[in-house]
């Protein structure tokens, strides 16, 4: 009983561990020099950019690839398998995630550049 709690106590503090060491990483690797990169890129390649990232990684038409990339998330949380949590967030996280791009690329598109705006709509139809 005391190593089922041993064991149980390890795969808390491994996942807690993961989610704080993918933060960190997060932090790091997500600073100024990347903003200042996309705001030197010409209105043409923002939009091109946005539309090719939003398709890639939001597109509904992989639900397998969502499946393996959310089983990978799960599994480096130190999560046991669970095909059902994984089903559920596969159908649920892809249109949470599509909802929320589009409103802040709307929300803060028209604050950075109204060319923009107009390249991507032209460029969405």
């Amino acid at each position: 009983m005391i190593q089922l709690i041993k064991m149980h106590n390890e795969d808390c503090i491994h996942a807690i561990l993961h989610f704080s060491t993918n933060i960190i990483s997060f932090g790091i690797l997500s600073g100024y020099s990347i903003l200042e990169f996309l705001y030197n890129l010409g209105d043409t390649i923002k939009s091109f950019s946005i539309l090719l990232l939003t398709d890639l990684c939001i597109g509904f038409h992989s639900p397998h690839g969502w499946e393996l990339m959310i089983g990978l998330v799960y599994k480096d949380f130190g999560f046991a398998h669970n095909d059902q949590i994984i089903f559920g967030l596969v159908f649920t996280f892809p249109v949470i995630l599509d909802t929320i791009l589009k409103y802040l690329i709307f929300r803060y598109l028209n604050r950075l550049s109204l060319s923009l705006v107009v390249i991507y709509h032209s460029m969405n139809d």
